[in-house]
């Protein structure tokens, strides 16, 4: 699955969900090292806690981050409106 993010230095996250599990978390753009440390500590975890862990993380004065972005896409996909 794939979202674009909003409001982060990142543009897309790329992803799978399978029977409810994070899978193969990648961003683009953004801060390379710390993104790919988000998605290896995610990797293997079960959706809705990921969602609990990073909803409403900020970066700076934005009101959201790449975490907050990857929750929300994570959210999105249950909701079925992610390919």
């Amino acid at each position: 699955m794939r979202y674009t993010t909003k409001g982060t230095c990142s543009r897309f996250i790329d992803f799978d969900l399978e029977d409810g599990i994070v899978k193969n978390v990648l961003f683009t753009g953004g801060c390379n090292g710390n993104l790919k440390g988000i998605g290896a500590l995610v990797e293997g975890m079960e959706v809705n806690e990921a969602i609990k862990r990073l909803s409403g993380i900020t970066c700076g004065m934005k009101p959201t981050s790449c975490p907050d972005q990857l929750a929300k896409a994570l959210t999105e996909a249950l909701a079925g409106n992610l390919n």
